[in-house]
């Protein structure tokens, strides 16, 4: 079996015979968590996939959409996806992206979570992600190796998850009014707007969006928003250019629900974001994908 470090390009083999040979190698893999380096060049799209075991993908620099049957997930510089064994989901880079993904064993320990989330990266579990990368991977762990994974692994559940999920309704027509929407974000759609293009009362179009996505519809309209401005945020565009492309009336309206959806200002967070990938990120990142599986 080859060492999980062992580089794989793109070029030497067309895409479902790369991702064969990288999902292979993660069947085969043993030890409760296995970390993995990935290497993404702009618009690279991982096609729908799955495997036994679960993942926490954590972009240390760029933005990746995560996309399953349950909705969208984007996940920009200091978070990570936690994505359940089993779930088809297919990914694509927003910019060039230096991946760190950790694949665990199912109940490798009590407590990980059930669900798809976005999640924080504290600054304890980011330490940890890029010293897991350095150590053999593929097999048991012993010494200081076994407690840097045997830690990480107990972080996971201690992640704050975060409010960057999508999810549509199941509903045809409420799930078309969604994606019109994501496609021109707007502040302004109104609940009593949606029920009457769908040709429901504004009680019943309320719970129906609520039951089929969890979410109100001003939550869910203020996560596309950000799924919107977060790209383009990383990108470096002015504030003032992405909240009034939004359909902000004032830059202070936009930062307000920033703030409240993110915990910190537009600038304060990327800068966070930024400075969490420092050091990490490679040159003139080429289409190259490092690891076995995305």
């Amino acid at each position: 079996m080859p060492h999980g470090n062992e580089i794989f390009k793109a070029g030497d083999t067309d895409l479902g015979q790369l991702h064969e040979r990288r999902w292979q190698w993660l069947e085969q893999a043993v030890g409760p968590a296995v970390a993995l380096p990935t290497e993404y060049s702009d618009g690279y799209h991982v096609p729908q996939h799955r495997h036994s075991r679960s993942q926490l993908l954590h972009a240390l620099v760029g933005v990746v959409l995560v996309t399953t049957r349950h909705g969208r997930w984007m996940v920009p510089p200091d978070h990570a996806m936690w994505i359940p064994a089993g779930t088809e989901h297919s990914v694509e880079m927003l910019g060039d992206v230096s991946m760190r993904s950790v694949y665990v064993m199912p109940e490798a320990i009590p407590g990980l979570p059930e669900g798809l989330r976005v999640v924080g990266v504290t600054d304890l579990m980011h330490s940890l992600i890029v010293e897991s990368e350095k150590l053999p991977q593929g097999g048991e762990l012993e010494g200081r190796g076994g407690l840097i994974m045997s830690l990480l692994l107990h972080e996971i559940p201690n992640l704050p998850e975060r409010p960057l999920g999508l999810p549509f309704p199941s509903d045809p027509r409420l799930a078309a009014l969604c994606r019109r929407f994501v496609a021109a974000p707007s502040p302004h759609a109104t609940i009593d707007e949606w029920a009457d293009i769908v040709g429901m009362s504004r009680r019943s179009f309320t719970r129906s969006f609520h039951r089929q996505t969890g979410l109100s519809l001003s939550t869910w309209r203020q996560q596309a928003c950000l799924f919107a401005a977060l790209p383009r945020l990383a990108d470096g565009e002015p504030i003032t250019r992405v909240a009034l492309d939004l359909g902000y009336d004032s830059v202070p309206a936009f930062i307000t629900m920033f703030k409240r959806m993110l915990g910190a200002s537009p600038r304060g967070y990327m800068r966070g974001a930024r400075d969490a990938g420092e050091g990490v990120r490679r040159p003139n990142v080429p289409a190259r994908l490092e690891g076995p599986v995305a």
